[in-house]
């Protein structure tokens, strides 16, 4: 208004003379004038980030939810009654296979030892009385100066003495055993549980004292499929079906991914499959086993098993920013020649690191919006500016 107004002054004073009439017409050409050079500056073409179609092969994965738990788990449990006096374990640590964990009160074990003891003495003493009347009654029977059957009894007398000698010995020997047995160890190399009895307690062989699992290496089960079961058995030489160790494509180094979605760094094998298929899931246990150094594994955390089961020739992949999902379907915006949206429908399949397999919709080499597809319509005329795609949005190395 401050210019049209000055402009209006400055044509009255200029051309006062040609009349009022004539000044008003200059006045609104002018402003039609300029009105017609602000309409005429286009806005530019935003930019927007675009990224080629790439086309490679791709391993194809398959995933299954795992349990892990100890390669052995053993309970521990006592071999005879008593009373518990001592532990010598420290609860969640390593224990070494037959280290002492807990002691039992050996007292009484003690007391039937030295009772064996005895019983064996008396009887090697009755024993050396047999030997000692059959040798000297033999020359006696055979001279007929003693009865024969007054020897015959004394044989069977030593051939008794003997038994009890042995039967003594037996004795002694599990009174030893009971004895040793007062010191409960572990059966194995791994982490000892916590302690399920305290200090005092009378105990049994039917006591779970504690248990220790040896996780190193450490097993961990999943479930797959009857189809994928058979599926990989096929693969194996000659079509033939076996229980083994290493089935089909299982014969690949196994990947676990943890419960907070990182990578386990070491591999693990199968070791076998199950006997026989679930009839309540139609799913077959398979068994897997990998290295847990440092202990830091621990039986009953839950992962996901992954391996490498086929791989696809000539896949295209799209960055997983450059497909939008609407109402079930989903889109990517082409960048046509004239540099125009253009929006496609896509069948994708699965996704890979950063990046997504499309099966339908694109061609190779083609180029798509990565980034604003909120605001990107079909006709949508943009500036494209190549994206840098890092490393790590190329790899297909995790999903």
């Amino acid at each position: 208004m401050e210019i049209n107004t000055t402009m209006s002054t400055n044509l009255s004073l200029r051309y006062g003379r040609l009349g009022l009439p004539a000044a008003l017409l200059l006045l609104l050409a002018a402003t039609a004038c300029g009105r017609g050079n602000t309409h005429a500056a286009a806005p530019p073409a935003p930019e927007v980030k675009v990224a080629p179609v790439i086309q490679q092969d791709v391993p194809v994965y398959s995933e299954w939810v795992a349990t892990l738990d100890g390669y052995v788990n053993a309970q521990i449990r006592p071999q005879v009654s008593g009373y518990i006096v001592k532990q010598n374990y420290t609860e969640g640590s390593f224990v070494g296979k037959g280290q002492v964990l807990f002691e039992i009160d050996p007292r009484p074990f003690q007391a039937a030892l030295d009772r064996a003891k005895g019983d064996l003495a008396q009887a090697q003493a009755q024993l050396g009385k047999s030997v000692l009347d059959v040798e000297r009654d033999t020359p006696l029977a055979e001279a007929k100066a003693i009865a024969k059957s007054q020897l015959d009894n004394e044989n069977q007398a030593k051939l008794g003495a003997q038994a009890a000698v042995e039967s003594g010995k037996a004795a002694v020997e599990q009174a030893e055993l009971n004895l040793e047995w007062t010191k409960v160890t572990s059966l194995v190399d791994g982490i000892a549980g916590i302690a399920q009895i305290q200090m005092g307690n009378l105990v049994g062989p039917n006591s779970i004292l504690t248990s220790v699992s040896q996780v190193e290496p450490i097993k961990a089960y999943f479930p797959i499929s009857e189809q994928e079961y058979l599926h990989a058995q096929q693969k194996l030489k000659g079509g033939a079906i076996s229980s083994g160790h290493a089935i089909g494509f299982f014969g690949n180094s196994l990947e676990l991914i943890l419960a907070d979605g990182s990578v386990y760094p070491h591999k693990g094998k199968i070791l076998l499959a199950d006997r026989q298929v679930d009839p309540n899931t139609g799913t077959i246990r398979i068994v897997a086993a990998f290295p847990n150094p440092g202990n830091i594994l621990r039986p009953g955390q839950y992962g996901r098993v992954r391996v490498e089961t086929s791989m696809k020739k000539g896949a295209l992949l799209l960055p997983q920013s450059a497909v939008a999902q609407t109402q079930g379907s989903y889109q990517v915006a082409v960048v046509g020649g004239d540099n125009k949206i253009s929006m496609r429908t896509v069948k994708p399949g699965e996704t890979l690191g950063t990046m997504w397999v499309i099966e339908e919709g694109l061609k190779p080499g083609e180029q798509v919006a990565v980034e604003g597809l909120q605001r990107l319509r079909d006709g949508t005329l943009i500036t494209p500016k190549p994206a840098q795609l890092s490393p790590a949005n190329l790899s297909t190395e995790g999903r």
